[in-house]
């Protein structure tokens, strides 16, 4: 079965506006023009982090690999993560106990957790410098209600073998001086600078023979047992199997209904005395929608973000920067009172997600040899991690039932469908 796909140059402009504080006083691989046209193992299409962490598994298993983006690698959504690297989905482990079973969805979890600590592994393997540390996370209740939801939460997580303590409001006011009615403090997650990681997974996968190109691909074709670039220029790539890793800049793919596109903003602060900074510099994170993130980074900045919208026009999302970053400014005062919440930067970047919290990661129906990772919400390079290991293992013939928890065809029979809400997620059993 033959198929082919169209790829909207206007989709992936303006990905991100703003500045972050990634990859300050480095620069990533350079990217070259084709000069001839090529025939490869594998085609990875996109150079941010999930782009980075195919190509360098890829070549692990030892495939000829060719990267191609439009831009400078890492210069679109990788540039605008915030990188907080936890194991916790966007959905709860009750929310998708009650999607797809407890032992499915425990299996989710646990999943994500030894991604998180095979992406360290990584890292340390190759002393990678990008700011990697080891990081608690601290889950947050708005109000009494959310307390009640976060000890239930917290009960199905024992009983998931999954690492964590429930705190109630006293015990987060005298460890931490938060004064929020509970949460739960896990272990297990890690913070990084997103570019640093991805350029130096970069520099790994061309130090073994991986191409770096810069062009960008019009169409993709996948027929007679090959993949088929057509790019902007003269010259096409063929290859046995092709890798879409291109963020929200997505070719004109069908995709499930419980995948959505939204914009996500966030604020760098100027640098803090660390004496004022929490305990332990936990990821802290919110129950609250729209949701607050904070963490911090080796210079001593707070990072906050949340405030995500449907917004997806870029002009009309950079309009909504200013406004997005004082509210978020507030919501750290209010959270964190010692801060000096002076803005040194912001930004905001548009992602893809889904209504369920997990990841769109395999194969593309109707076009064979075309694997695909999107999705990926509040979990970028968790997910992309796991992306790369899946989709390795499924160009080298291996399929694990898991696999299928994460399809891009997951709205078929035998799944549940998603509508999402304002605030939620309402689930309909086909």
């Amino acid at each position: 079965m033959a198929g082919g796909v169209e790829f909207n140059p206007e989709s992936q402009d303006a990905l991100r506006s703003g500045a972050s504080p990634w990859g300050r006083g480095a620069r990533g691989p350079a990217y070259e023009p084709l000069t001839q046209s090529y025939r490869t193992d594998a085609l990875v299409i996109g150079g941010g982090i999930t782009g980075a962490l195919a190509a360098e598994h890829l070549t692990a298993r030892g495939l000829s690999v060719i990267v191609i983006d439009k831009e400078e690698p890492g210069l679109g959504s990788t540039a605008a993560s915030t990188a907080m690297l936890q194991w916790e989905i966007d959905s709860t482990l009750t929310e998708l106990e009650h999607y797809y079973g407890f032992e499915r969805a425990a299996g989710m979890y646990r999943r994500s957790a030894a991604a998180v600590s095979g992406l360290a592994k990584l890292i340390a393997a190759h002393a990678l410098p990008c700011a990697f540390q080891p990081r608690q996370t601290l889950y947050l209740a708005q109000n009494h209600e959310g307390a009640r939801d976060l000890f239930e939460e917290r009960q199905l997580r024992r009983r998931a073998g999954l690492p964590g303590v429930y705190l109630e409001h006293c015990d987060l006011f005298t460890q931490f001086e938060l004064d929020r009615d509970a949460g739960i403090l896990s272990p297990g997650s890690a913070e990084a600078d997103p570019l640093l990681l991805a350029w130096g997974l970069l520099e790994i996968a061309i130090a073994r023979g991986a191409m770096p190109v810069r062009a960008t691909v019009k169409r993709l074709h996948s027929e007679g047992g090959k993949v088929t670039a057509e790019l902007d220029g003269p010259f096409v790539i063929e290859a046995d199997t092709a890798v879409l890793a291109t963020g929200y800049s997505m070719p004109e793919i069908d995709m499930p209904k419980l995948h959505k596109v939204s914009s996500s903003f966030a604020i760098a602060t100027v640098p803090q005395n660390p004496a004022t900074l929490w305990r332990d510099r936990a990821l802290i994170w919110e129950d609250a929608h729209p949701y607050l993130y904070v963490r911090t980074t080796p210079d001593h900045r707070i990072i906050a973000g949340g405030e995500d919208d449907a917004t997806v026009d870029p002009d009309r999302r950079d309009a909504e920067l200013a406004g997005k970053a004082s509210i978020i400014r507030d919501k750290l005062q209010r959270l964190w009172p010692q801060a000096n919440t002076e803005i040194a930067t912001a930004w905001c970047g548009t992602f893809g997600e889904t209504a369920d919290g997990l990841p769109l990661i395999g194969p593309v129906p109707r076009l064979p040899n075309v694997y695909a990772a999107y999705g990926y919400g509040g979990n970028g390079i968790t997910f992309s991690f796991l992306a790369a290991q899946m989709i390795g293992a499924m160009v080298a013939g291996v399929h694990r039932d898991w696999f299928d928890d994460y399809a891009l065809d997951r709205d078929g029979p035998g799944f549940r469908s998603f509508r999402a809400g304002e605030y939620g997620v309402e689930t309909v059993l086909r």
